[in-house]
């Protein structure tokens, strides 16, 4: 499923499922491993869209400040790290240097100190990424920049409605819960790091009915669903028109699915090019009574999504959310 780490809750555990008290917390990967400790990969296996702002972030743990002399050498590897990521084994070291403008010596030196420190590897004649440099571009992914950028804005909303918003993102048919903040968050059963069942809840909902329809029917395909309710949806056909109406509509509804007397909105978040990453809920021990309730939990969230894919974006380097 690809999770790394943090409490998993399956089907086979709902029965003796118990509640846990969760502080506000950002969901964070776990260290890095050494390179001898890890295998090699080519770099054909990066994920599409990586950006390499958001590798030189991690690798340098912090942004210089403005006026703060930079790390030459530094630079200069991060530079042909970025080459070589880019064309993968196809360019010499020579090559690399004229593209640069620095001598093929000086070149030889970035590259013998980035493939001892497991950064990149020798494939043939040329280089490729090394298996460090995997082990972090696997940790590193868009769901962690998001849960950074929705931090402080779901913070503030958090502060707006006076209940739990959450953050979640799926792995494999699970939601792993990134972040969970507000009034009452010790009282939800959720942790952050804890992966769900998608099925019953408003931010599961919102990601299956993003999935592509392949995905989506071999996920409806492995019902019927545990009860986790009397409320809860666990008829596949039933499910297959839910999530109809959350991809039409634009959001989805816990109606007690859950945990009887827990209400939650989920809506989702997306990337520039319109794939759902993400969704942000809103949960309460009571209902959102009426349409004016309703409504402002639900713009609300609408907006806070909307700035956070404005910020994420901008994180990934890739610019505005369409519309």
């Amino acid at each position: 499923m690809g999770f790394t780490g943090g409490l998993l809750i399956s089907r086979r555990d709902i029965p003796s499922l118990s509640l846990h008290k969760a502080d506000t917390v950002i969901f964070r990967p776990p260290s890095i491993p050494r390179a001898a400790s890890l295998p090699s990969a080519p770099c054909e296996q990066m994920p599409p869209g990586f950006g390499l702002c958001q590798l030189v972030f991690a690798l340098t743990s912090c942004r210089m400040r403005s006026g703060t002399p930079t790390l030459t050498s530094l630079s200069g590897s991060l530079a042909i790290l970025e080459v070589v990521v880019a064309h993968g084994s196809t360019r010499s070291i020579a090559a690399i240097a004229r593209d640069l403008g620095v001598p093929v010596a000086t070149a030889h030196r970035h590259v013998v100190s980035l493939v001892a420190e497991g950064f990149l590897a020798r494939h043939g004649r040329g280089h490729v990424a090394g298996p460090r440099l995997m082990q972090l571009v696997g940790l590193l992914n868009r769901g962690h920049v998001v849960a950074d950028a929705a931090a402080p804005l779901l913070h503030r909303l958090a502060g707006e409605l006076g209940c739990v918003v959450q953050f979640g993102t799926l792995e494999g048919d699970m939601v792993t819960y990134r972040i969970k903040m507000g009034e009452g968050a010790g009282d939800l059963f959720t942790q952050v790091g804890m992966q769900l069942e998608a099925y019953c809840s408003a931010i599961g909902k919102v990601l299956l009915a993003a999935l592509p329809e392949r995905d989506r029917e071999a996920y409806l395909a492995t019902g019927p669903f545990p009860p986790l309710t009397e409320r809860t949806i666990t008829d596949p056909a039933a499910l297959r028109r839910e999530l109809d109406a959350v991809r039409q509509r634009g959001y989805a509804v816990d109606d007690e699915e859950v945990a009887e007397g827990l209400f939650c909105l989920a809506v989702p978040l997306r990337t520039p090019e319109v794939e759902v990453v993400g969704a942000i809920s809103a949960s309460r021990r009571r209902p959102f009574i009426g349409r004016t309730a309703f409504g402002l939990v639900l713009s609300r969230l609408q907006a806070v999504a909307a700035e956070i894919e404005v910020v994420a974006a901008d994180a990934l380097g890739r610019g505005s959310p369409a519309a």
